[in-house]
């Protein structure tokens, strides 16, 4: 496929993650993937996507520009608006965040913790994939479907 296939809506907030990702390991070039996401999921980040506020912000900039999104200049449909809804809901409910709560007495993760651990990894995986299938292999940076 062609290296300039359109982004789906749907993939910004994976974007965003897996850009967050790539701060913290390129900070930290010694750490594995997984401790930059147990770090990711530790930042102001990470509570905008967890409290719905990073899909909130931009519903609203939608609302005031006519449901044209500012970066690809496209209207976005009803149908798309209300994915986009859905993928808000699931994050807020995944990403779920009890502060102090991340690790047991034993240092395994609690289940909420592993929930959110698992969540964003998937996120990620289906960026990467997205970047594979539509040879964006120069998007792939941290090779978590490998």
């Amino acid at each position: 496929m062609s290296n300039n296939s359109e982004k789906p809506y749907v993939l910004r907030a994976a974007e965003f993650i897996y850009s967050q990702i790539i701060k913290i390991k390129e900070k930290n070039p010694e750490i594995s993937n997984l401790q930059a996401f147990e770090i990711f999921m530790t930042t102001k980040e990470y509570d905008l996507l967890s409290s719905g506020e990073f899909h909130d912000k931009w519903f609203l900039e939608l609302k005031n520009n006519k449901s044209i999104d500012k970066i690809t200049g496209k209207k976005i449909n009803v149908e798309t608006l209300h994915l986009l809804e859905l993928q808000k809901d699931s994050m807020i409910k995944f990403l779920m965040k009890i502060p102090k709560l991340y690790y047991t007495k034993s240092h395994f993760p609690l289940e909420i913790s592993q929930r959110a651990f698992d969540h964003l990894w998937r996120v990620c995986e289906s960026y990467e994939m997205w970047c594979k299938e539509t040879g964006q292999e120069n998007l792939i940076y941290l090779n978590i479907i490998e």
